[in-house]
């Protein structure tokens, strides 16, 4: 390869990459933690150094222009492969001193983990700890996360999965909403009471009408994504929904609803790491602890 012919910046094909995947120099300045100018500086720095358009605008957007549509594969494969590079590197470090990035649902991340990462920087205070809160699957081999606590098991094979445990979930109500409901006992009682749902495509909806319930768009006058926001609104009374017993038994404000015919909802949790992590021994140590604390957080 003739390395002089390389004229263009690789620091300036990656700002030109995020923006594409990002979709606006805002979003992509934020995934790459720069100030929104100077990533635009970049792109346009790129843009002359190869002398052609990458962008047009679209509103507060950007949209690939055709060149910018056939260059962006190409600099995904470098990313790719400087991501395999940086997996593989990573992965054959023996210092347990570090950044480590571990991310889990909103509710997980809210009141299970605190506890346990409490004792993790009690044990190894040398490991600086980074939590991403989010519902949303983190991609692992893209170094969004070094460890994932999942509701599913992942299927692809570059990951190492260990199952955590078996979660049940039930439906829970502040008991002031119950007693204003009369104390229902049955589903036919509650097929009038208010529920807040998950997402607007009426996932707790179409379960629980699957599971003998017969409610409507209106049983759900509150919907949010955000499931800490959901539990606190279930504890003030505004309405039922159904949460995992590890969260849900232990608040004093709420009671499980206890519903002849009615099975818990099953699920498990799985934590998750990328192969050329589990090789390193800073990772190796959070992923083990978290799996020896999470089977006593359970299990207690």
């Amino acid at each position: 390869m003739d390395w002089r012919s390389l004229k263009f910046d690789w620091n300036r094909a990656r700002a030109f990459l995020v923006t594409a995947e990002e979709g606006s120099l805002a979003a992509a300045a934020r995934a790459l933690d720069m100030k929104q100018p100077t990533l635009g500086r970049q792109v346009a720095a790129l843009e002359k150094e190869l002398g052609v358009d990458l962008f047009s605008r679209r509103g507060r957007g950007l949209e690939l222009t055709p060149n910018g549509m056939k260059l962006v594969e190409h600099v995904r494969a470098m990313g790719d492969a400087a991501n395999r590079f940086s997996l593989s590197a990573t992965g054959q470090s023996h210092v347990v001193e570090g950044n480590i990035c571990i991310t889990s649902t909103e509710l997980l991340a809210t009141f299970v983990l605190p506890p346990i990462i409490q004792k993790l920087r009690q044990a190894e205070p040398g490991i600086e700890i980074e939590i991403i809160s989010t519902n949303d699957e983190s991609n692992l081999s893209r170094r969004e996360a070094d460890i994932a606590i999942r509701s599913f098991r992942p299927s692809q094979s570059e990951l190492i999965v260990k199952k955590l445990s078996d979660v049940r979930g039930h439906l829970y109500a502040a008991t002031t909403y119950l007693e204003r409901l009369g104390n229902p006992k049955s589903i036919a009682e509650l097929n009038s009471a208010n529920f807040i749902d998950f997402e607007k495509s009426g996932r707790l909806l179409s379960l629980l009408n699957s599971r003998g319930f017969e409610l409507g768009t209106h049983n759900f006058p509150v919907v949010t994504r955000n499931h800490v926001v959901q539990w606190e609104l279930v504890k003030l009374g505004v309405a039922i929904s159904g949460l995992p017993e590890l969260v849900g038994d232990p608040e004093p404000l709420v009671e499980r609803l206890v519903i002849p015919g009615f099975a818990p909802i099953e699920a498990e949790l799985w934590i998750v790491t990328h192969q050329e992590l589990r090789t390193n021994r800073r990772v190796r140590t959070v992923f083990d602890f978290f799996v020896s604390e999470f089977a006593n957080y359970l299990h207690q």
